[in-house]
Protein backbone atom coordinates (compact mmCIF):
# COMPACT_ATOMS: atom_id res chain seq x y z
CA UNK A 1 0.00 0.00 0.00
CA UNK A 2 1.17 3.19 -1.23
CA UNK A 3 2.33 5.44 2.25
CA UNK A 4 0.47 8.91 2.46
CA UNK A 5 2.88 12.04 2.07
CA UNK A 6 0.29 14.62 3.23
CA UNK A 7 -3.38 15.35 3.16
CA UNK A 8 -5.28 14.91 0.30
CA UNK A 9 -7.54 17.63 -1.23
CA UNK A 10 -11.06 17.83 -2.53
CA UNK A 11 -12.74 19.93 -4.78
CA UNK A 12 -15.91 19.17 -3.85
CA UNK A 13 -17.17 19.58 -0.01
CA UNK A 14 -17.00 15.79 1.55
CA UNK A 15 -20.26 15.18 2.41
CA UNK A 16 -20.85 15.49 -1.81
CA UNK A 17 -17.99 13.24 -2.54
CA UNK A 18 -18.85 10.00 -0.12
CA UNK A 19 -22.21 8.78 0.37
CA UNK A 20 -22.11 7.65 3.99
CA UNK A 21 -20.13 9.10 6.67
CA UNK A 22 -18.78 6.45 9.33
CA UNK A 23 -18.31 9.00 12.77
CA UNK A 24 -16.66 8.31 15.63
CA UNK A 25 -18.59 9.33 18.50
CA UNK A 26 -16.23 9.95 21.63
CA UNK A 27 -14.44 13.41 20.53
CA UNK A 28 -15.87 13.90 17.74
CA UNK A 29 -19.72 14.26 18.44
CA UNK A 30 -20.23 14.53 21.86
CA UNK A 31 -17.80 14.99 24.71
CA UNK A 32 -19.07 13.03 28.22
CA UNK A 33 -22.85 14.35 27.81
CA UNK A 34 -22.62 17.51 25.76
CA UNK A 35 -22.37 17.91 21.99
CA UNK A 36 -18.60 19.00 20.43
CA UNK A 37 -19.01 22.64 19.24
CA UNK A 38 -20.16 22.72 15.82
CA UNK A 39 -21.24 19.41 15.84
CA UNK A 40 -24.81 19.18 15.60
CA UNK A 41 -25.35 21.65 13.21
CA UNK A 42 -22.46 20.51 10.85
CA UNK A 43 -24.24 17.02 11.05
CA UNK A 44 -28.15 18.00 10.26
CA UNK A 45 -26.32 20.59 6.91
CA UNK A 46 -24.53 17.26 5.62
CA UNK A 47 -27.80 15.21 6.24
CA UNK A 48 -29.88 17.55 4.54
CA UNK A 49 -26.88 17.50 1.62
CA UNK A 50 -28.12 13.58 0.96
CA UNK A 51 -25.18 12.13 3.35
CA UNK A 52 -26.06 9.28 4.89
CA UNK A 53 -24.59 8.93 8.86
CA UNK A 54 -24.00 5.94 10.59
CA UNK A 55 -22.45 6.21 14.52
CA UNK A 56 -19.50 3.34 14.47
CA UNK A 57 -18.25 3.49 18.41
CA UNK A 58 -15.92 1.04 19.76
CA UNK A 59 -17.91 1.47 23.58
CA UNK A 60 -20.08 -2.02 24.12
CA UNK A 61 -21.93 -0.45 26.59
CA UNK A 62 -24.69 0.92 25.38
CA UNK A 63 -27.49 -0.38 23.04
CA UNK A 64 -27.70 0.86 19.76
CA UNK A 65 -31.50 1.99 20.80
CA UNK A 66 -29.96 3.92 24.23
CA UNK A 67 -27.17 5.67 21.89
CA UNK A 68 -29.68 6.75 19.18
CA UNK A 69 -31.88 8.16 22.00
CA UNK A 70 -28.59 10.13 23.44
CA UNK A 71 -27.87 11.68 19.96
CA UNK A 72 -31.77 12.91 19.57
CA UNK A 73 -31.88 14.73 23.24
CA UNK A 74 -28.60 15.85 21.94
CA UNK A 75 -29.64 17.68 18.35
CA UNK A 76 -28.61 15.01 16.28
CA UNK A 77 -32.24 12.94 15.42
CA UNK A 78 -30.64 9.31 14.98
CA UNK A 79 -31.84 5.92 14.55
CA UNK A 80 -30.79 2.53 16.37
CA UNK A 81 -29.84 1.55 13.18
CA UNK A 82 -27.35 4.46 12.51
CA UNK A 83 -25.45 3.42 15.22
CA UNK A 84 -22.41 0.06 14.78
CA UNK A 85 -21.30 -1.01 17.97
CA UNK A 86 -17.86 -3.13 18.91
CA UNK A 87 -20.61 -4.86 21.09
CA UNK A 88 -22.17 -6.15 17.43
CA UNK A 89 -18.93 -7.19 15.99
CA UNK A 90 -17.50 -9.35 18.50
CA UNK A 91 -21.27 -10.96 18.78
CA UNK A 92 -21.00 -11.92 14.99
CA UNK A 93 -17.75 -13.29 15.44
CA UNK A 94 -18.34 -15.53 18.06
CA UNK A 95 -21.85 -16.42 15.99
CA UNK A 96 -19.25 -17.44 13.16
CA UNK A 97 -17.36 -20.05 15.10
CA UNK A 98 -19.42 -21.11 18.12
CA UNK A 99 -22.86 -23.69 17.40
CA UNK A 100 -26.42 -21.95 17.17
CA UNK A 101 -27.55 -20.64 20.28
CA UNK A 102 -24.62 -21.63 22.12
CA UNK A 103 -24.16 -20.04 25.45
CA UNK A 104 -21.64 -17.16 25.93
CA UNK A 105 -20.19 -15.82 29.60
CA UNK A 106 -20.58 -12.03 28.78
CA UNK A 107 -18.86 -9.80 30.63
CA UNK A 108 -19.84 -6.23 30.16
CA UNK A 109 -23.25 -4.10 29.92
CA UNK A 110 -26.14 -4.21 28.57
CA UNK A 111 -24.96 -3.41 24.92
CA UNK A 112 -22.59 -6.64 25.03
CA UNK A 113 -25.93 -9.31 26.40
CA UNK A 114 -28.37 -7.51 23.70
CA UNK A 115 -25.80 -7.87 20.63
CA UNK A 116 -25.44 -11.71 21.93
CA UNK A 117 -29.04 -12.25 21.50
CA UNK A 118 -29.67 -10.60 18.46
CA UNK A 119 -26.92 -13.47 17.11
CA UNK A 120 -28.88 -15.84 19.23
CA UNK A 121 -26.44 -16.65 21.40
CA UNK A 122 -27.47 -17.08 24.97
CA UNK A 123 -25.62 -14.91 27.28
CA UNK A 124 -24.40 -16.26 30.93
CA UNK A 125 -22.68 -15.16 34.11
CA UNK A 126 -20.55 -17.84 35.05
CA UNK A 127 -17.73 -20.13 33.72
CA UNK A 128 -19.96 -22.97 35.60
CA UNK A 129 -22.71 -22.60 33.12
CA UNK A 130 -20.65 -24.33 30.36
CA UNK A 131 -19.83 -21.62 27.75
CA UNK A 132 -18.80 -22.14 24.61
CA UNK A 133 -17.03 -19.16 24.60
CA UNK A 134 -16.30 -15.92 26.82
CA UNK A 135 -16.48 -11.88 25.39
CA UNK A 136 -15.52 -8.71 27.29
CA UNK A 137 -17.27 -5.60 26.49
CA UNK A 138 -16.86 -2.40 28.50
CA UNK A 139 -18.93 -1.99 31.26
CA UNK A 140 -18.44 0.68 34.17
CA UNK A 141 -19.81 -1.58 36.33
CA UNK A 142 -17.59 -4.90 35.47
CA UNK A 143 -15.59 -5.87 38.55
CA UNK A 144 -13.59 -8.68 40.29
CA UNK A 145 -16.50 -11.00 40.57
CA UNK A 146 -17.03 -11.11 36.62
CA UNK A 147 -12.87 -10.78 35.81
CA UNK A 148 -12.61 -13.82 37.50
CA UNK A 149 -15.29 -15.50 35.73
CA UNK A 150 -13.52 -14.61 32.66
CA UNK A 151 -10.69 -15.93 34.34
CA UNK A 152 -11.69 -19.27 34.94
CA UNK A 153 -13.36 -20.07 31.83
CA UNK A 154 -10.23 -18.87 29.71
CA UNK A 155 -7.83 -21.12 31.89
CA UNK A 156 -10.28 -23.99 31.13
CA UNK A 157 -9.51 -23.37 27.60
CA UNK A 158 -12.48 -21.88 26.74
CA UNK A 159 -12.38 -19.27 23.34
CA UNK A 160 -12.04 -15.88 24.44
CA UNK A 161 -13.36 -12.91 22.86
CA UNK A 162 -13.14 -8.90 23.27
CA UNK A 163 -15.15 -6.19 21.74
CA UNK A 164 -11.79 -3.81 21.76
CA UNK A 165 -8.99 -2.92 23.51
CA UNK A 166 -8.90 0.51 23.93
CA UNK A 167 -6.49 1.16 27.25
CA UNK A 168 -8.78 4.22 28.13
CA UNK A 169 -12.20 6.06 27.29
CA UNK A 170 -12.86 9.81 27.92
CA UNK A 171 -15.07 10.40 30.23
CA UNK A 172 -16.87 13.92 32.22
CA UNK A 173 -14.67 13.70 34.65
CA UNK A 174 -11.34 12.83 32.65
CA UNK A 175 -10.01 9.90 31.36
CA UNK A 176 -10.64 6.45 32.93
CA UNK A 177 -9.42 2.40 32.18
CA UNK A 178 -11.09 0.94 29.08
CA UNK A 179 -12.19 -2.59 27.85
CA UNK A 180 -8.38 -2.75 27.46
CA UNK A 181 -7.19 -2.43 30.72
CA UNK A 182 -9.91 -4.71 31.85
CA UNK A 183 -8.66 -7.22 28.98
CA UNK A 184 -4.82 -6.96 30.80
CA UNK A 185 -6.35 -8.15 34.12
CA UNK A 186 -7.72 -11.26 32.04
CA UNK A 187 -4.19 -11.95 30.22
CA UNK A 188 -2.83 -11.69 33.55
CA UNK A 189 -4.73 -14.31 35.08
CA UNK A 190 -4.13 -16.26 32.18
CA UNK A 191 -1.51 -15.72 29.44
CA UNK A 192 -3.90 -16.01 27.08
CA UNK A 193 -5.12 -13.45 24.21
CA UNK A 194 -8.30 -12.92 22.49
CA UNK A 195 -9.81 -12.35 19.65
CA UNK A 196 -10.50 -8.67 19.23
CA UNK A 197 -13.75 -7.32 16.88
CA UNK A 198 -13.58 -3.63 17.19
CA UNK A 199 -11.48 -0.67 15.70
CA UNK A 200 -9.30 -0.62 14.18
CA UNK A 201 -9.15 -4.73 13.02
CA UNK A 202 -11.68 -6.14 10.02
CA UNK A 203 -14.71 -7.54 11.77
CA UNK A 204 -15.48 -3.70 13.08
CA UNK A 205 -14.95 -2.61 9.78
CA UNK A 206 -16.96 -5.33 8.26
CA UNK A 207 -20.06 -5.16 10.95
CA UNK A 208 -19.80 -1.36 9.92
CA UNK A 209 -20.05 -2.00 5.80
CA UNK A 210 -22.90 -5.35 6.59
CA UNK A 211 -24.99 -2.83 8.38
CA UNK A 212 -24.73 0.53 6.10
CA UNK A 213 -24.04 -0.77 2.57
CA UNK A 214 -21.83 2.69 1.93
CA UNK A 215 -19.96 2.39 -1.16
CA UNK A 216 -18.00 4.95 -0.61
CA UNK A 217 -17.62 6.05 2.87
CA UNK A 218 -15.88 8.49 4.92
CA UNK A 219 -14.60 7.29 8.29
CA UNK A 220 -14.93 10.45 10.54
CA UNK A 221 -13.02 10.29 13.78
CA UNK A 222 -10.37 11.66 16.53
CA UNK A 223 -7.99 8.61 17.47
CA UNK A 224 -5.42 8.12 15.37
CA UNK A 225 -4.85 4.65 16.57
CA UNK A 226 -8.61 3.40 16.38
CA UNK A 227 -10.36 5.38 13.80
CA UNK A 228 -7.81 5.84 11.39
CA UNK A 229 -5.40 2.94 11.39
CA UNK A 230 -9.15 1.31 10.75
CA UNK A 231 -9.90 2.83 7.69
CA UNK A 232 -6.43 2.57 6.67
CA UNK A 233 -6.74 -1.27 7.10
CA UNK A 234 -9.82 -1.10 5.27
CA UNK A 235 -8.71 0.53 2.48
CA UNK A 236 -11.26 3.51 2.72
CA UNK A 237 -10.74 7.73 2.95
CA UNK A 238 -10.24 9.12 6.28
CA UNK A 239 -10.95 12.73 7.77
CA UNK A 240 -9.42 13.55 11.31
CA UNK A 241 -10.51 16.22 13.39
CA UNK A 242 -8.84 18.20 16.33
CA UNK A 243 -11.85 17.75 19.14
CA UNK A 244 -11.09 14.74 21.05
CA UNK A 245 -7.45 13.01 21.81
CA UNK A 246 -5.13 13.70 19.11
CA UNK A 247 -3.39 16.74 19.47
CA UNK A 248 -1.23 18.50 16.11
CA UNK A 249 2.13 17.26 17.46
CA UNK A 250 0.51 13.53 17.37
CA UNK A 251 -0.62 13.98 13.91
CA UNK A 252 2.74 15.40 13.00
CA UNK A 253 4.54 12.24 14.57
CA UNK A 254 1.74 9.90 13.15
CA UNK A 255 3.61 6.77 11.50
CA UNK A 256 1.67 5.55 7.69
CA UNK A 257 -1.14 3.74 9.27
CA UNK A 258 -2.35 6.40 11.03
CA UNK A 259 -1.89 9.38 8.78
CA UNK A 260 -5.79 10.20 7.87
CA UNK A 261 -6.91 11.52 3.96
CA UNK A 262 -8.06 14.70 5.13
CA UNK A 263 -7.58 17.08 8.38
CA UNK A 264 -9.84 19.66 9.88
CA UNK A 265 -10.66 21.64 13.16
CA UNK A 266 -14.35 20.04 13.70
CA UNK A 267 -17.12 18.17 11.71
CA UNK A 268 -17.86 21.68 9.58
CA UNK A 269 -15.11 20.07 7.44
CA UNK A 270 -17.78 17.51 6.47
CA UNK A 271 -19.42 20.86 4.42
CA UNK A 272 -16.65 22.30 2.64
CA UNK A 273 -14.08 21.76 0.07
CA UNK A 274 -10.31 20.56 1.24
CA UNK A 275 -7.40 22.42 0.16
CA UNK A 276 -4.61 20.42 -1.46
CA UNK A 277 -1.01 20.83 -0.59
CA UNK A 278 1.70 21.30 -3.30
CA UNK A 279 4.54 20.47 -3.65
CA UNK A 280 6.64 23.89 -4.49
CA UNK A 281 10.51 21.71 -5.23
CA UNK A 282 13.19 21.85 -2.94
CA UNK A 283 11.19 20.25 0.27
CA UNK A 284 8.97 22.87 0.59
CA UNK A 285 5.17 21.91 0.75
CA UNK A 286 2.52 24.84 0.72
CA UNK A 287 -0.89 24.86 1.35
CA UNK A 288 -2.82 27.89 1.63
CA UNK A 289 -0.78 31.31 2.36
CA UNK A 290 1.83 28.80 5.00
CA UNK A 291 4.96 27.15 2.96
CA UNK A 292 6.41 24.29 5.55
CA UNK A 293 10.25 23.16 5.10
CA UNK A 294 12.96 20.72 7.42
CA UNK A 295 16.03 22.86 8.87
CA UNK A 296 18.33 21.39 10.77
CA UNK A 297 16.26 18.99 12.64
CA UNK A 298 13.36 21.15 12.88
CA UNK A 299 10.19 21.86 11.12
CA UNK A 300 9.62 25.20 9.82
CA UNK A 301 6.80 27.13 8.80
CA UNK A 302 6.78 30.65 6.46
CA UNK A 303 4.18 32.54 5.49
CA UNK A 304 0.56 33.51 6.50
CA UNK A 305 -3.31 32.43 6.19
CA UNK A 306 -5.57 30.07 7.84
CA UNK A 307 -4.13 27.78 10.94
CA UNK A 308 -5.54 24.85 9.33
CA UNK A 309 -3.97 25.07 6.36
CA UNK A 310 -0.48 25.73 8.15
CA UNK A 311 -1.07 22.11 9.85
CA UNK A 312 -1.78 20.32 6.10
CA UNK A 313 1.36 22.03 5.30
CA UNK A 314 3.65 20.76 8.12
CA UNK A 315 1.80 17.07 7.36
CA UNK A 316 2.98 17.24 4.43
CA UNK A 317 6.39 18.18 4.96
CA UNK A 318 6.75 15.63 8.31
CA UNK A 319 5.34 12.84 6.54
CA UNK A 320 7.52 12.83 3.37
CA UNK A 321 10.63 13.65 6.05
CA UNK A 322 9.36 10.52 7.90
CA UNK A 323 8.62 7.82 5.35
CA UNK A 324 7.81 5.17 6.58
CA UNK A 325 8.55 5.80 10.08
CA UNK A 326 7.77 8.87 12.57
CA UNK A 327 8.62 12.03 12.54
CA UNK A 328 10.85 12.96 15.36
CA UNK A 329 12.02 16.45 14.17
CA UNK A 330 10.76 19.46 16.67
CA UNK A 331 7.48 21.48 15.25
CA UNK A 332 7.19 23.41 18.41
CA UNK A 333 7.89 27.11 17.11
CA UNK A 334 5.46 26.33 14.11
CA UNK A 335 2.88 24.85 16.30
CA UNK A 336 2.93 27.60 18.17
CA UNK A 337 2.97 29.95 14.81
CA UNK A 338 -0.72 28.60 14.34
CA UNK A 339 -2.19 28.97 17.81
CA UNK A 340 -1.27 24.79 18.36
CA UNK A 341 1.27 24.84 20.24
CA UNK A 342 1.44 23.23 24.16
CA UNK A 343 0.54 26.16 26.14
CA UNK A 344 -2.43 26.67 23.66
CA UNK A 345 -4.03 22.91 24.49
Amino acid sequence: MTHRTGPAGSERPLDQAYDTALLDLDGVVYAGGDAIAHAVESLGSARAHGMRLAYVTNNAARTPQAVAKHLTRLGVPAEAGEVVTSAQAVARLIADQVPAGARVLAIGGEGLVEALRERGLQPVASADDDPAAVVQGYSPEVGWEQLAEAAYAVNRGVPWFASNTDLTIPTARGTAPGNGALVEVVRIATGGDPQIAGKPLPPMHRETVIRTGARRPLVVGDRLDTDIEGAYAGGVDSLLVLTGVTTPALLLAAPPGHRPTYVDADLRGLLIPQPGVTDAGEGAYRCGGWTATVGDGVLLLDGDGEPMDGLRALCAAAWTWAGDGSCDLDAGKALDRLGMGLEAL
